[in-house]
């Protein structure tokens, strides 16, 4: 399949498709005519990165994933595979922790910023 069909059936970007191919992470052959053409299996692999990406992994990380878990598939084993995952967890679970506390912070901003309505009346009444 080419690229706009391959981009319509996981509904990601042509420039996406392009940017995973330049990645490592999908691979295409070309056509006679230079255009990308996709093997059956390509919509399984383009939802399993988005899968990835959507976990917050990068597309380096990524790169070195699929081939463990493509194996771990097929039955071969793939020692690294639960290390890398579980780095990749204890990374992502920083990161969340580092958001939160910013969005604590964000909204103490926000709270002392913008007095409750009950207190802006108050300060009307008495001006």
């Amino acid at each position: 399949m080419r690229i706009g069909e391959l981009s319509r059936r996981t509904g990601v970007s042509p420039r996406s498709l392009r940017y995973y191919e330049e990645q490592g992470l999908l691979a295409s052959t070309r056509t006679a005519g230079g255009h990308r053409e996709y093997g059956p299996l390509a919509v399984e692999r383009v939802d399993r990165i988005q899968c990835l990406f959507a976990a917050g992994l990068c597309s380096a990380t990524i790169h070195e994933l699929l081939p463990c878990i493509y194996a771990q598939e097929r039955g071969d084993p793939a020692p690294d595979l639960l290390d890398n995952l579980r780095e990749e967890r204890t990374r992502i679970a920083a990161s969340v922790e580092r958001l939160e506390r910013s969005l604590a912070a964000l909204d103490a901003v926000i709270d002392n910023a913008h007095p409750s309505p009950a207190i802006a009346h108050a300060g009307a009444e008495r001006g």
